[in-house]
């Protein structure tokens, strides 16, 4: 049930009570405490949009620009077409992280059980600290309001008796909202719901669902048990799990980062090797930024090249762990040399470390 729809009267029934907490269009919502014309105006952060001509994409934006059907992921250029007099930003991501610490200490504060999933989101299991879901409406309003008070930022609470329900709760409030659904609502909530909206299930298992005839949540949760696992393996166990509510993952206390990585897009297309292999040796240098700042070091290289015609190659190679930075650029480069398909003009590369360790006696991060 949705705040402010009339009825708040929650029965306690004695079930886990979790909370997803997602800041409000986060990265313009930092711009807004720095800038008071981002307030007034459709704004957008992400790569310049250079006149309509700009390669990178719509990080995020606010909701007067989504009036106008930008929205994240969107190509920049496309978007510029939309509202060329919006505001644009660049990403200013050490500011963005300043923001967050403060926001996840907030937060941190409200539960014992605390876990960070991204720059702008965290779970918290509630169930020790409130006495049923009128109370839980009332713990996360006050959450709302310190975060508000203390960081300047709007956010939106979902609660659900497990991760799943209170992520796809979370969405609904959205913005600057609370819903939150008990365990005997979950069927009724799920019944409304698509399989694109199941929070653990990527795009490309939903296009599979999809192909194997699975539309609608109600559908998936009804799947033959078999012939899930003969498509998903294991994971076809779970994925119907969700489709019918469950979700036995654990809110854990620690937020640990898996990997690092930075991507670039070229202006135009190039099979240059002069101008891909300097755009590599910068793309590692800001890598190498964020593990210095992480105190970190890394076993796997990754580089990404996406080519002109969106054909897209992950090439990764193992190293004896390290946090040097030759070593870095000096991989990537050859992960290049050795992989790229010769005379086809690439549009997008990335590198990334990932198999991170503590720089502080070695201790396994992911």
């Amino acid at each position: 049930m949705t705040e402010g729809s009339g009825e708040l009267q929650f029965e306690a029934d004695g079930m886990r009570i979790i909370m997803l907490i997602d800041m409000d269009y986060f990265y313009v919502a930092c711009e807004e405490l720095r800038n008071s014309e981002v307030r007034d105006r459709p704004t957008i952060v992400g790569s310049d949009p250079k006149g309509g001509n700009g390669r990178g994409v719509v990080m995020t934006c606010n909701y007067k620009a989504r009036e106008f059907g930008i929205r994240s992921g969107m190509p920049i250029s496309i978007a510029f077409r939309i509202k060329p007099d919006a505001l644009y930003l660049p990403l200013d991501y050490d500011f963005y992280e300043s923001i967050s610490k403060r926001i996840m200490e907030v937060i941190r504060g409200f539960s014992r059980k605390f876990e960070q999933v991204s720059v702008d989101e965290a779970f918290i299991d509630a169930s020790d600290v409130v006495s049923g879901y009128d109370d839980a409406l009332t713990y996360a309003r006050k959450m709302q309001d310190d975060i508000l008070n203390k960081t300047g930022i709007k956010c939106s609470v979902g609660i659900g008796p497990n991760k799943l329900i209170a992520k796809m709760a979370c969405e609904k409030a959205k913005p600057n909202g609370i819903k939150a659904v008990k365990e005997s609502e979950v069927r009724q909530f799920l019944s409304e719901a698509r399989i694109d909206d199941l929070y653990g299930i990527g795009a490309k298992t939903v296009e599979r669902l999809k192909k194997l005839g699975y539309d609608t949540v109600d559908g998936l949760a009804n799947a033959n048990s078999m012939e899930m696992v003969a498509e998903f393996g294991a994971l076809g166990t779970e994925i119907k799990g969700y489709a019918n509510g469950i979700d036995n993952r654990e809110v854990t206390e620690n937020y640990e980062v898996k990997s690092i990585g930075r991507e670039f897009t070229f202006e135009k297309d190039t099979d240059s090797a002069q101008e891909i292999e300097g755009a590599l040796k910068k793309l590692a240098a800001e890598v190498m930024k964020e593990v210095d700042k992480s105190n970190i070091a890394f076993k796997t290289i990754t580089i990404k090249l996406r080519y002109y015609d969106f054909a897209e190659h992950l090439h990764t190679r193992s190293v004896k762990s390290t946090r040097n930075p030759e070593m870095l650029s000096g991989t990537a480069i050859e992960l290049y040399r050795d992989n790229a398909e010769r005379k086809k003009k690439i549009r997008k590369i990335g590198v990334r470390v990932s198999n991170l360790t503590s720089y502080k006696g070695q201790r396994r991060i992911g």
